[in-house]
């Protein structure tokens, strides 16, 4: 049985816990330098669309370095992060496995040392600031890495 003291400190640091993970949530300073936190912005749309040229869907490549190339279509990449964001202005954002490989200011890359195995290739149209356009512009491949 607790007895009254260990009561209070339980509760006590139970209060403090509340207290920290309501600041951690809010009460910041918001960009204006007030009282109130940003409210996040809507993301933009884009009309680009995005094609994964090579590999293409099911192709099976020695273990080595994959070619890479991307068509994109009603937009162009721009080489600088910016907060200034425009439909048809970004970067390209590869993943392979689900794992970032690559943020690219070009349509051409290499993959290197891709082990044998099935990979999943997913390349991804961002905005100058990195982040993704509502809705996202998406391509992705499957294909095969022979040893």
């Amino acid at each position: 049985m607790r007895t009254t003291n260990g009561r209070r400190a339980a509760t006590a640091a139970a209060l403090v816990a509340i207290a920290l993970v309501g600041a951690a949530c809010g009460g910041g300073k918001g960009p204006g330098g007030g009282g109130t936190t940003a409210t996040p912005s809507a993301r933009p749309s884009t009309p680009a669309t995005v094609r994964i040229e090579s590999p293409t869907n099911g192709e099976t490549f020695p273990a080595g370095t994959i070619p890479v190339r991307i068509a994109l279509k009603g937009a162009r990449i721009v080489p600088r992060t910016s907060l200034h964001i425009t439909p048809t202005t970004g970067h390209l954002h590869m993943y392979l496995d689900n794992q970032i490989v690559s943020m690219n200011y070009r349509a051409t890359a290499s993959l290197k040392s891709v082990r044998p195995g099935l990979h999943d290739l997913r390349v991804e149209f961002v905005a100058a600031d990195h982040l993704p356009f509502d809705p996202r512009v998406v391509a992705e491949v499957s294909f095969q890495v022979k040893s």
